[in-house]
């Protein structure tokens, strides 16, 4: 079973071969850096979005509906005990939070069938996982730290049962898993979300416009890339965030790009107007979820 490359609304180099990499996204201004508790009520925000996500699935989808799709017997069992994390994961944040905890939520989810449900969660558990490892720099409790990771972990772990036991795919991406910074973490998540309670605690976080790619896009193609936003640049680029880097590449001006033959695993595409970084100031669209399978040699799965 096959992940196709995915995009939810739930990007000077001149040639292909003259890529760049550069580092993950950071912040605009770092004295604006968000507090503890900011970034905890962003965690719990995630996780009231996936609690809600597999409450809503199991209810929707019988034992029978897993089965009818070609899934193994045990796996909504595994998905039960998945939603039993993640529930948990709500329940410790607000503790930890307390009177100041955000409440969930409201939520649109694309799943429609057994299948979409467990592309759909390998997509959150994996942007959960570069949503906590994007956020550590900013906690200054060590406890915090040590609870976000303990958390991340799990994350990590699932996201890797689900592509690899489930889907017949890679368990990991690269050496690194990929960070991502508040706002591109917030742009996949927003896509979901309808709204939330007013009286929750404004988050310090943005959504950028969404970006789609084709579902069927893999490395080496030259694929037309879609999003809704204006530039005075005269010169796009997308960033194919990956590991601890991106990929730089010019995007032309009819909106198609050369995606490089070198990625393997989720990759995060991005538009922006520099080719050297993927600030917030320089990011205009994006990011989308690409996830591109390898087989144990190390070779593509097209």
């Amino acid at each position: 079973m096959k992940v196709t490359a995915t995009s939810v609304t739930l990007l000077v180099v001149a040639a292909l071969p003259e890529l760049c990499v550069a580092a993950p996204a950071k912040r605009d201004d770092d004295s604006s850096a968000p507090t503890d508790i900011q970034i905890l009520n962003f965690a719990l925000t995630l996780e009231h979005l996936e609690n809600a996500y597999y409450t809503q699935g199991l209810q929707k989808y019988t034992q029978q509906d897993f089965l009818d799709a070609s899934l193994p017997t045990w796996a909504r069992g595994r998905w039960n005990e998945i939603s039993q994390h993640e529930s948990t994961h709500v329940s410790f944040l607000e503790s930890v939070i307390g009177d100041q905890a955000v409440q969930p939520c409201n939520y649109s989810f694309p799943d429609t069938d057994p299948i979409s449900f467990v592309t759909t969660s390998f997509m959150l558990e994996t942007v959960g996982v570069s949503a906590y490892s994007g956020a550590a720099q900013f906690l200054s409790n060590s406890d915090y730290v040590t609870s976000s990771a303990a958390i991340l972990a799990v994350e990590a772990r699932q996201s890797a049962w689900i592509n690899s036991a489930v889907l017949k795919a890679n368990p990991w991406n690269t050496a690194f898993d990929t960070p991502l910074d508040l706002n591109h973490v917030w742009t996949v998540a927003s896509g979901v979300i309808v709204s939330c309670p007013s009286s929750n605690m404004p988050l310090p976080v943005k959504a950028f416009p969404a970006l789609s790619f084709p579902a069927d896009a893999q490395p080496g193609q030259t694929v037309q890339v879609s999003f809704n936003a204006t530039t005075t640049s005269e010169q796009l680029y997308v960033a194919f965030i990956a590991g601890l880097g991106a990929t730089f590449v010019p995007l032309s001006p009819q909106m198609t790009v050369d995606i490089p033959s070198t990625l393997q695993g989720v990759v995060f595409p991005v538009i922006t107007t520099s080719n050297t970084t993927v600030t917030d100031d320089v990011t205009i669209a994006g990011p989308a979820f690409l996830s591109f399978d390898f087989n144990s040699n190390g070779e593509d799965e097209l």
